[in-house]
This record gives C-alpha cells, structure tokens and sequence, in this order.
C-alpha cells in the first residue's frame, strides 16, 4: 500500500474498500441518510494530481460533513470497478447516492468548483449516471415482400 492511502487510513480514518466490501460500506452511508465520496488514486507515483486531491479529500470531507462520507478504493480493485463507478481516469473521486454514481469529479479541481459540483450531486434531485450504452442490433424480417 502508498504511504498516500495509508496516511489517509491512519490520519484520516477512512475506510479502504474493494469490489466486496464497497456495497456494505455503501448500504451503510445510505443509512445514515449520506452520500458517499470515493476516492480512485490510481498509481500516484505516476500521476502527481493524486497527492493534490488526497490533501483536498478530507477538507472536503469536513466541509461537508454529515452529508458526506469517504472511503478509498483499494488499488487493486480500481479496474474491477472503473466502470461500474464511471471512474476512467486516475485520480478521480466519484460522489455516490446509495449504490449509485450521481457524479465523478477527475483529477484536481479548484476548491470553489469541489464545493458547487458536488453540492449539485448531493441534490436529491440529481441523476444517477448511466451505464455505459451497449451495442444494440435490430433484426427485421420483411417477409419476403
């Protein structure tokens, strides 16, 4: 593990999720009437934005506290979950709304854009994002006409 997310685990107190504890942490945010905030680092070594977004991740975190709870995602579930979390690019922090994604904020961001994008997830009223659209085939028969 980075010594980023470890920091984040120790220091912050989040909790780091894979591909079979995410739902369980989801359902429980839910619960508590939250959103969630998660957090794709990617390899930070390669991407220097994932330390500018894990200083930001906890002050977001506070600032909007109790209606947002963070977790990270474990490096070795980032691909498993990218799609399924709309979550292409590295780093990347994905706001959810139960078990779904309402809205994916990559790589850094000026505070004041953090604050209004994910204040327009956190609206009730917000979308979930859509699934990755899948090829469809139509088959017609004319009959022979």
């Amino acid at each position: 593990m980075s010594p980023l997310l470890r920091r984040l685990i120790e220091q912050a107190g989040l909790p780091l999720v894979d591909e079979l504890s995410l739902d369980e942490f989801l359902d429980g945010v839910s619960g508590a009437r939250a959103h969630a905030l998660l957090f794709f680092s990617g390899d930070g070594a390669r991407r220097p934005e994932t330390g500018d977004v894990a200083v930001v991740l906890p002050e977001l975190l506070s600032y909007f506290f109790p209606r947002l709870h963070g977790a990270l995602i474990a490096p070795e579930a980032e691909e498993t979950l990218r799609a399924r979390l709309h979550a292409y690019v590295s780093p990347s922090l994905v706001v959810m709304r139960g078990r779904e994604p309402v809205g994916v904020l990559p790589k850094i961001w000026d505070w004041a854009d953090y604050i209004a994008r994910i204040e327009g997830f956190l609206d009730p009223s917000a979308p979930a994002l859509a699934g990755p659209k899948r090829p469809q085939v139509e088959i017609s028969f004319n009959g022979g006409a």
